[in-house]
Protein backbone atom coordinates (compact mmCIF):
# COMPACT_ATOMS: atom_id res chain seq x y z
CA UNK A 1 0.00 0.00 0.00
CA UNK A 2 1.57 3.38 -0.99
CA UNK A 3 0.77 6.22 1.49
CA UNK A 4 0.16 9.65 0.45
CA UNK A 5 3.00 12.03 0.02
CA UNK A 6 3.59 15.27 0.58
CA UNK A 7 6.55 17.18 -1.25
CA UNK A 8 7.97 19.95 -0.49
CA UNK A 9 10.34 22.81 -1.98
CA UNK A 10 12.05 25.82 -0.44
CA UNK A 11 11.92 28.14 -3.23
CA UNK A 12 14.00 31.26 -3.98
CA UNK A 13 14.92 32.73 -7.62
CA UNK A 14 13.49 30.23 -9.79
CA UNK A 15 11.76 31.60 -12.67
CA UNK A 16 13.64 29.26 -15.33
CA UNK A 17 13.19 25.97 -13.87
CA UNK A 18 10.05 26.00 -11.37
CA UNK A 19 7.13 25.15 -14.05
CA UNK A 20 9.18 22.36 -15.15
CA UNK A 21 10.06 21.52 -11.81
CA UNK A 22 6.78 21.25 -10.65
CA UNK A 23 5.38 19.77 -13.82
CA UNK A 24 7.69 16.51 -13.33
CA UNK A 25 6.41 16.01 -9.62
CA UNK A 26 3.30 16.42 -10.73
CA UNK A 27 3.46 13.60 -13.24
CA UNK A 28 4.80 11.08 -10.70
CA UNK A 29 3.72 7.82 -11.28
CA UNK A 30 2.74 7.20 -7.46
CA UNK A 31 -0.51 5.66 -7.16
CA UNK A 32 -1.39 7.78 -4.18
CA UNK A 33 -2.28 11.11 -3.15
CA UNK A 34 0.57 14.19 -3.52
CA UNK A 35 0.49 16.98 -2.16
CA UNK A 36 2.99 19.94 -3.22
CA UNK A 37 4.22 22.71 -0.81
CA UNK A 38 6.08 25.51 -1.69
CA UNK A 39 8.05 28.09 0.61
CA UNK A 40 8.43 30.90 -1.17
CA UNK A 41 11.49 33.12 0.05
CA UNK A 42 11.80 37.06 -1.01
CA UNK A 43 12.54 36.27 -5.20
CA UNK A 44 13.64 39.36 -7.09
CA UNK A 45 12.34 37.64 -10.34
CA UNK A 46 9.26 36.46 -11.51
CA UNK A 47 8.82 32.75 -9.74
CA UNK A 48 5.73 34.39 -7.68
CA UNK A 49 3.78 34.75 -10.18
CA UNK A 50 5.17 31.40 -11.75
CA UNK A 51 3.96 30.03 -8.43
CA UNK A 52 0.58 31.33 -7.95
CA UNK A 53 -0.14 30.17 -11.60
CA UNK A 54 0.79 26.90 -10.96
CA UNK A 55 -1.40 26.52 -7.74
CA UNK A 56 -3.95 28.46 -9.50
CA UNK A 57 -4.17 25.71 -11.98
CA UNK A 58 -3.56 23.14 -9.81
CA UNK A 59 -5.37 22.13 -6.18
CA UNK A 60 -2.79 20.02 -4.93
CA UNK A 61 -0.17 22.88 -4.76
CA UNK A 62 -0.33 24.91 -1.62
CA UNK A 63 1.94 28.18 -1.14
CA UNK A 64 3.27 29.02 1.98
CA UNK A 65 5.32 32.18 2.46
CA UNK A 66 9.10 31.85 4.04
CA UNK A 67 9.90 36.05 4.33
CA UNK A 68 13.10 35.04 5.57
CA UNK A 69 14.67 33.44 2.57
CA UNK A 70 16.39 30.84 4.42
CA UNK A 71 16.07 27.12 3.27
CA UNK A 72 15.89 25.72 7.11
CA UNK A 73 13.38 27.97 7.56
CA UNK A 74 11.42 27.43 4.65
CA UNK A 75 12.00 23.60 5.17
CA UNK A 76 10.32 23.87 8.57
CA UNK A 77 7.50 26.12 7.42
CA UNK A 78 6.42 23.43 4.64
CA UNK A 79 7.14 20.29 6.94
CA UNK A 80 4.63 21.94 9.28
CA UNK A 81 2.11 22.98 6.15
CA UNK A 82 2.33 19.33 5.02
CA UNK A 83 -0.97 16.83 5.76
CA UNK A 84 1.10 13.92 5.53
CA UNK A 85 3.82 11.82 7.32
CA UNK A 86 5.67 10.78 4.06
CA UNK A 87 7.81 14.08 3.51
CA UNK A 88 9.93 13.94 -0.03
CA UNK A 89 11.97 16.87 -0.26
CA UNK A 90 12.84 18.42 -3.58
CA UNK A 91 14.75 21.38 -4.72
CA UNK A 92 13.23 23.96 -7.14
CA UNK A 93 15.92 22.92 -10.07
CA UNK A 94 16.03 19.62 -9.22
CA UNK A 95 15.00 16.95 -11.67
CA UNK A 96 13.92 13.65 -11.12
CA UNK A 97 12.49 10.67 -12.80
CA UNK A 98 8.63 9.78 -12.79
CA UNK A 99 9.05 7.07 -10.46
CA UNK A 100 11.28 8.65 -7.97
CA UNK A 101 8.56 9.30 -5.73
CA UNK A 102 7.56 5.87 -5.81
CA UNK A 103 10.70 3.96 -5.35
CA UNK A 104 11.43 6.26 -2.54
CA UNK A 105 8.24 5.39 -0.36
CA UNK A 106 8.88 1.86 -1.02
CA UNK A 107 12.75 1.75 0.35
CA UNK A 108 11.24 3.54 3.56
CA UNK A 109 8.62 0.68 3.89
CA UNK A 110 11.47 -2.02 3.26
CA UNK A 111 14.07 -0.57 5.03
CA UNK A 112 11.94 1.18 8.00
CA UNK A 113 14.21 4.27 7.31
CA UNK A 114 13.79 8.13 8.84
CA UNK A 115 15.32 9.47 5.77
CA UNK A 116 16.02 7.80 2.46
CA UNK A 117 17.62 9.66 -1.00
CA UNK A 118 20.09 8.90 -3.52
CA UNK A 119 22.54 10.16 -6.07
CA UNK A 120 23.18 14.09 -6.41
CA UNK A 121 24.07 13.29 -10.18
CA UNK A 122 25.68 16.55 -11.28
CA UNK A 123 25.36 16.58 -15.29
CA UNK A 124 25.83 19.42 -17.78
CA UNK A 125 26.25 19.50 -21.96
CA UNK A 126 28.79 21.40 -22.14
CA UNK A 127 31.69 23.92 -20.95
CA UNK A 128 32.75 24.97 -18.04
CA UNK A 129 29.58 23.10 -16.15
CA UNK A 130 30.80 20.00 -18.13
CA UNK A 131 33.98 20.22 -16.33
CA UNK A 132 32.16 20.81 -13.00
CA UNK A 133 30.05 18.24 -13.04
CA UNK A 134 32.71 15.64 -14.09
CA UNK A 135 34.73 16.61 -10.96
CA UNK A 136 31.60 16.65 -8.48
CA UNK A 137 31.25 12.83 -9.90
CA UNK A 138 35.02 12.31 -9.26
CA UNK A 139 36.53 10.79 -5.92
CA UNK A 140 39.21 13.63 -6.48
CA UNK A 141 36.71 16.31 -6.28
CA UNK A 142 34.63 15.29 -3.68
CA UNK A 143 36.04 12.29 -1.97
CA UNK A 144 34.06 9.12 -1.03
CA UNK A 145 31.15 10.67 -0.58
CA UNK A 146 28.23 8.02 -2.10
CA UNK A 147 25.34 10.59 -2.59
CA UNK A 148 28.14 12.11 -4.79
CA UNK A 149 30.00 9.36 -6.66
CA UNK A 150 27.51 6.18 -5.92
CA UNK A 151 27.99 2.88 -4.44
CA UNK A 152 25.72 0.25 -2.99
CA UNK A 153 22.37 0.56 -1.06
CA UNK A 154 22.54 0.97 3.06
CA UNK A 155 22.64 2.68 5.57
CA UNK A 156 24.90 6.37 5.55
CA UNK A 157 25.61 9.11 7.41
CA UNK A 158 23.54 11.64 5.05
CA UNK A 159 22.00 11.51 1.76
CA UNK A 160 20.94 14.37 -0.70
CA UNK A 161 18.09 16.18 -0.40
CA UNK A 162 15.73 12.89 1.11
CA UNK A 163 12.51 11.26 1.57
CA UNK A 164 11.59 11.88 5.39
CA UNK A 165 9.16 10.27 8.03
CA UNK A 166 7.55 13.66 9.72
CA UNK A 167 7.21 12.08 12.90
CA UNK A 168 10.66 11.42 13.01
CA UNK A 169 11.76 14.97 11.98
CA UNK A 170 9.43 16.70 14.35
CA UNK A 171 10.82 14.61 16.90
CA UNK A 172 14.33 15.70 16.72
CA UNK A 173 13.09 19.74 16.24
CA UNK A 174 12.87 19.70 12.52
CA UNK A 175 15.61 21.82 10.38
CA UNK A 176 18.04 23.50 12.61
CA UNK A 177 17.43 27.07 11.43
CA UNK A 178 20.63 28.76 12.32
CA UNK A 179 22.60 26.84 9.36
CA UNK A 180 23.00 28.53 6.11
CA UNK A 181 24.27 25.17 4.57
CA UNK A 182 25.03 21.62 5.74
CA UNK A 183 21.26 21.65 7.38
CA UNK A 184 20.44 18.77 5.62
CA UNK A 185 23.93 16.37 7.20
CA UNK A 186 22.91 18.43 10.58
CA UNK A 187 19.41 17.40 10.52
CA UNK A 188 20.26 13.67 9.55
CA UNK A 189 23.00 13.75 12.64
CA UNK A 190 20.27 14.19 14.96
CA UNK A 191 17.98 12.08 13.04
CA UNK A 192 20.88 9.57 13.66
CA UNK A 193 21.54 10.33 17.32
CA UNK A 194 17.87 9.65 18.05
CA UNK A 195 17.99 6.02 16.68
CA UNK A 196 16.70 6.63 12.75
CA UNK A 197 18.09 4.76 9.87
CA UNK A 198 19.37 7.12 7.06
CA UNK A 199 19.56 4.91 3.95
CA UNK A 200 21.71 5.63 0.24
CA UNK A 201 19.58 4.03 -2.59
CA UNK A 202 21.81 4.94 -6.08
CA UNK A 203 18.20 4.00 -7.62
CA UNK A 204 17.31 7.56 -6.36
CA UNK A 205 18.91 9.67 -8.77
CA UNK A 206 18.60 13.52 -9.20
CA UNK A 207 20.20 15.81 -11.72
CA UNK A 208 21.67 18.46 -9.82
CA UNK A 209 23.30 21.61 -12.71
CA UNK A 210 26.58 22.47 -11.49
CA UNK A 211 28.06 26.49 -11.12
CA UNK A 212 28.97 27.88 -14.18
CA UNK A 213 31.69 30.18 -13.53
CA UNK A 214 35.01 29.31 -11.56
CA UNK A 215 33.77 32.49 -8.92
CA UNK A 216 30.76 30.87 -8.57
CA UNK A 217 32.36 27.37 -8.09
CA UNK A 218 34.70 28.74 -5.62
CA UNK A 219 32.03 30.65 -3.79
CA UNK A 220 29.76 27.64 -3.17
CA UNK A 221 32.94 25.68 -2.37
CA UNK A 222 34.18 28.16 0.04
CA UNK A 223 30.56 28.02 2.37
CA UNK A 224 30.30 24.64 2.32
CA UNK A 225 33.89 24.66 4.02
CA UNK A 226 32.97 27.08 6.50
CA UNK A 227 29.66 25.69 7.62
CA UNK A 228 30.97 22.18 7.37
CA UNK A 229 33.10 23.49 10.19
CA UNK A 230 30.17 24.62 12.02
CA UNK A 231 28.82 21.18 12.45
CA UNK A 232 31.97 20.09 13.47
CA UNK A 233 32.07 22.57 16.40
CA UNK A 234 28.53 21.67 17.55
CA UNK A 235 28.76 17.95 16.80
CA UNK A 236 32.10 17.21 18.28
CA UNK A 237 33.14 13.75 17.06
CA UNK A 238 31.48 14.19 13.43
CA UNK A 239 34.80 15.36 11.82
CA UNK A 240 36.50 12.69 9.83
CA UNK A 241 39.73 12.73 7.30
CA UNK A 242 37.46 13.30 3.96
CA UNK A 243 36.77 16.65 5.82
CA UNK A 244 40.10 17.62 6.95
CA UNK A 245 41.66 16.90 3.36
CA UNK A 246 41.03 19.88 1.89
CA UNK A 247 42.24 22.23 4.59
CA UNK A 248 45.34 19.65 5.05
CA UNK A 249 46.24 20.49 1.47
CA UNK A 250 45.97 24.18 1.58
CA UNK A 251 48.24 24.17 4.49
CA UNK A 252 50.92 22.44 3.10
CA UNK A 253 50.91 23.59 -0.23
CA UNK A 254 50.89 27.28 1.35
CA UNK A 255 53.88 26.65 3.59
CA UNK A 256 55.44 25.01 0.57
CA UNK A 257 55.80 28.08 -1.47
CA UNK A 258 56.53 30.48 1.58
CA UNK A 259 59.27 28.09 2.45
CA UNK A 260 60.50 27.65 -0.92
CA UNK A 261 60.67 31.21 -1.74
CA UNK A 262 62.20 32.20 1.98
CA UNK A 263 64.53 29.48 2.46
CA UNK A 264 65.42 26.93 -0.02
CA UNK A 265 63.76 25.77 -3.49
CA UNK A 266 64.05 22.47 -2.03
CA UNK A 267 60.51 23.10 0.24
CA UNK A 268 58.64 23.36 -3.56
CA UNK A 269 58.39 19.50 -3.33
CA UNK A 270 55.07 19.34 -1.84
CA UNK A 271 53.32 21.85 -3.76
CA UNK A 272 54.85 20.03 -6.76
CA UNK A 273 54.00 16.73 -6.02
CA UNK A 274 50.17 18.03 -5.55
CA UNK A 275 49.89 19.73 -8.84
CA UNK A 276 51.64 16.99 -10.48
CA UNK A 277 49.20 14.35 -8.71
CA UNK A 278 46.03 16.66 -9.56
CA UNK A 279 47.17 17.24 -13.22
CA UNK A 280 47.38 13.21 -13.85
CA UNK A 281 43.85 12.90 -12.09
CA UNK A 282 42.35 15.40 -14.69
CA UNK A 283 43.69 13.65 -17.30
CA UNK A 284 42.62 10.24 -16.24
CA UNK A 285 39.15 11.46 -15.37
CA UNK A 286 38.48 13.75 -18.61
CA UNK A 287 36.71 12.75 -20.97
CA UNK A 288 37.15 14.92 -23.48
CA UNK A 289 40.38 16.69 -24.49
CA UNK A 290 38.37 20.29 -22.98
CA UNK A 291 37.72 18.15 -19.79
CA UNK A 292 41.46 16.53 -19.42
CA UNK A 293 42.82 19.98 -20.00
CA UNK A 294 40.54 22.07 -17.23
CA UNK A 295 39.90 19.98 -15.16
CA UNK A 296 42.95 20.13 -12.47
CA UNK A 297 42.08 24.07 -12.14
CA UNK A 298 38.42 23.02 -11.07
CA UNK A 299 39.64 20.33 -8.55
CA UNK A 300 42.07 22.88 -7.16
CA UNK A 301 39.40 25.43 -7.01
CA UNK A 302 37.02 22.78 -4.80
CA UNK A 303 40.09 21.72 -2.80
CA UNK A 304 41.53 25.05 -1.61
CA UNK A 305 38.13 27.18 -1.66
CA UNK A 306 36.37 24.21 0.73
CA UNK A 307 39.81 23.93 2.52
CA UNK A 308 39.35 27.51 3.15
CA UNK A 309 36.08 28.12 4.34
CA UNK A 310 36.83 25.41 6.41
CA UNK A 311 40.33 27.13 8.40
CA UNK A 312 38.42 31.07 7.78
CA UNK A 313 34.96 29.73 9.74
CA UNK A 314 34.86 32.34 12.53
CA UNK A 315 33.08 30.95 15.86
CA UNK A 316 29.90 33.19 15.74
CA UNK A 317 29.10 31.60 12.25
CA UNK A 318 25.93 29.94 14.18
CA UNK A 319 24.00 33.00 16.39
Amino acid sequence: MHPPVSVILPILNEERDLAECISAILQQNYPAELEVILALGPSTDRTDEIAKALATKDSRIKLVANPSGKTAVGLNLAIAAASHEIICRIDGHAEISNSYIKIAVEIMQETGAVNVGGLMHAEAKSGFPAVVARAMRSRIGVGASKFHTGGVAGESDTVYLGTFSKSAIVKVGGFNEKYIRAQDWELNHRLRLNGGIIWFDPRLVVTYRPRDTFAKLAKQYFEYGRWRRAVTREHKGTVNYRYLAPPTALIINTLSVVLGVAVNSIFFIPILIYLISIIIAGLIAGKSIYEKISLASVFITMHMAWGFGFLTSPRNLIK
